[in-house]
């Protein structure tokens, strides 16, 4: 009990043997700490140049942290999503036109359509049309991600000193009963 109380009176008593700081003090502090640059001199690259990189020319950021077989990935994925929004837009453009002759009287590019087909003809390619710009500035921003991540992790170690294992285990709990189960080990060498 003695040492409860003892315990007890030190972590109330230790502010009163603290410096004596005032309010200003203590907020200046706090803004200098947010204000602090994060440090990445630990890391074997730096984050904001690999993102930098990889923003002024997609890819670079990849090539920078040494993981240039990601860069013929991405390309394909810009000129897919590329190639797609061309399609889709020469698909809405000839609706498009095709409906501003309907409506003018001509009705000979589709004539199995009528006007209702004609309308969501040109809405259906719009909207994919304007899904794939928007999955153009997905991919350019999991670029920016990809290449920020991976050089954040650049200081990860990954040898082969780490190992997990997974054995069986049996154990007592008390003089007659036991139990089995797994046990999950991690080993560091």
């Amino acid at each position: 009990m003695s040492l409860g109380l003892l315990l007890l009176v030190l972590t109330v008593a230790r502010p009163a043997f603290s410096q004596n700081q005032t309010e200003s003090e203590v907020v200046e502090k706090k803004e200098k700490e947010k204000k602090e640059k994060p440090d990445y001199s630990s890391l074997p690259k730096n984050p904001k140049k690999a993102t930098i990189l990889s923003a002024v020319l997609p890819g670079a950021g990849q090539v920078y942290n040494g993981k240039a077989w990601k860069v013929p990935i991405l390309y394909a994925g810009f000129m897919t999503d590329i190639y797609f929004i061309g399609y889709n837009n020469k698909r809405y453009q000839t609706f498009r036109d095709a409906l501003f002759a309907y409506d003018e009287g001509d009705q000979s590019q589709f004539p199995s359509l009528n006007r209702d087909a004609l309308v969501r003809n040109v809405d259906y390619w719009r909207q994919n049309r304007d899904l794939t710009i928007l999955l153009l500035a997905a991919i350019y921003a999991l670029n920016l991600i990809d290449a920020n991540v991976d050089a954040h992790l650049s200081g990860f170690d990954i040898s082969d000193d780490i190992a997990m294992k997974i054995e069986p285990n049996l154990g007592t709990f008390a003089a007659s009963n036991s139990s089995m189960g797994l046990t999950l080990k991690f080993q560091i060498k």
